[in-house]
């Protein structure tokens, strides 16, 4: 009879693992850090056209389209006297940063220019539309559209994109779609938003495909602090990205394929570190 002693065993073992996570399904490490940072970079864009989007919602229902633009207007110019806007007909055009005063809402300060058009304001039928040229916080820039839609029983708006963004600090751009759903925060709309839906884009990495499932989203952070995104990668993996704030500046994201799970923090600026 012949023995193995059980050094060689445990060899054997440890081999035989090493083989089983280099194989389609493993995920690496760099593959992790490389999903979250395309995630990273979406949400920065998804905070500062959502915030953009908030500075149309005043205005009164049921009243002519182009009273609604007006109400716009002097909104925008009570909270954000660094606007230039012009009307006409149902429909704004500003320019942020033409002139002195605040510039900041939601925790973006904005440079850039942004027309908004009422479609309608008739109860239960609420429609904006949105073109954006080089809106910018000085993290990431965006241009392009959305048509965004209220549904008064659901306390809800629809928001449909296509866009181009692009991060500043280094020119990484990235073009996308997205249809998601979002609703206040238990707080309020002061902090932030639950969001629905999905998303897609396509970055020089190749195509992302993201399942938005009920995630909560604070202006000024750059990833969910709760809730869970799926997410479809350009390796043929497909991950589940779970959030949990850290503390006020922290939120802690875990990435995972199948028995695979790094995790990482995200900061405000959307540093990422493991």
């Amino acid at each position: 009879m012949r023995i193995r002693s059980p050094g060689r065993i445990v060899g054997v073992l440890a081999a035989t693992m090493a083989l089983g996570a280099c194989g389609g399904e493993a995920l690496t490490l760099g593959e992790a850090r490389e999903a979250l940072e395309e995630v990273v970079l979406a949400g920065q864009a998804e905070g500062l056209v959502a915030s953009s989007v908030e500075v149309a919602t005043d205005f009164t229902i049921g009243g002519a389209v182009e009273a609604a633009a007006q109400e716009i207007r002097t909104f925008l110019e009570t909270q954000l006297p660094c606007a230039d806007v012009t009307v006409a007909g149902a429909t704004l055009t500003v320019t942020y940063g033409a002139r002195a005063g605040n510039c900041t809402y939601r925790g973006h300060t904005f440079t850039g220019h942004h027309t908004i058009t009422v479609s309608s304001v008739a109860a239960g039928n609420l429609v904006v539309d949105h073109t954006w040229s080089n809106l910018s916080d000085g993290v990431v820039r965006v241009s392009g559209i959305a048509h965004v839609t209220w549904s008064a029983p659901d306390a809800s708006r629809r928001v449909v994109h296509d866009l181009t963004w692009t991060r500043v600090a280094d020119g990484r751009s990235v073009t996308g779609t997205g249809d998601r759903t979002q609703t206040a925060l238990p707080a309020g709309l002061i902090e932030g938003i639950r969001v629905t839906g999905t998303r897609q884009w396509t970055s020089p990495s190749g195509t992302w495909n993201l399942d938005v499932d009920n995630v909560e989203l604070r202006w000024v952070d750059p990833v969910p602090q709760a809730g869970t995104y799926t997410l479809n990668t350009p390796f043929d993996k497909t991950l589940t990205l779970t959030f949990s704030r850290v503390d006020a500046d922290t939120i802690a994201v875990a990435v995972r394929s199948g028995r695979f799970r790094f995790t990482f923090n995200v900061s405000p600026l959307g540093t990422v570190t493991q």
